[in-house]
């Protein structure tokens, strides 16, 4: 039994830096989660996602999130999301030092 498609976009770990990124329309890569693309068609993120895959010298652990359309763009649909788009949760640095901790 195959599991239906759920919107999602294409997530990553930044290699150099160990940020979480996300994929953009522009082809290039965000650390907020609301410039991702938001794909809905489980063929295009498919493809999408094995190019993602394929930079190997630029991130690592590329995959497909769960996401929901949202006014800014879009938004975690899973707490675990949700959780990675506010960034390091031990102290405040990265995102949350930079105010970039929107999701």
């Amino acid at each position: 039994m195959s599991t239906r498609f759920t919107p999602s976009v294409v997530t990553a770990n930044d290699l150099f830096e160990g940020d979480v990124i996300y994929l953009t329309a522009a082809g290039d890569w965000s650390r907020t989660h609301t410039d991702a693309v938001l794909f809905t068609d489980p063929q295009t993120a498919e493809a999408v996602l094995a190019q993602a895959t394929g930079q190997a010298d630029r991130l690592v652990g590329a995959y497909l999130a769960p996401a929901r359309h949202g006014p800014n763009g879009p938004e975690p649909a899973h707490f675990r999301e949700a959780f990675r788009a506010r960034g390091p949760s031990n102290y405040p640095h990265g995102k949350q030092a930079e105010g970039l901790c929107r999701t």
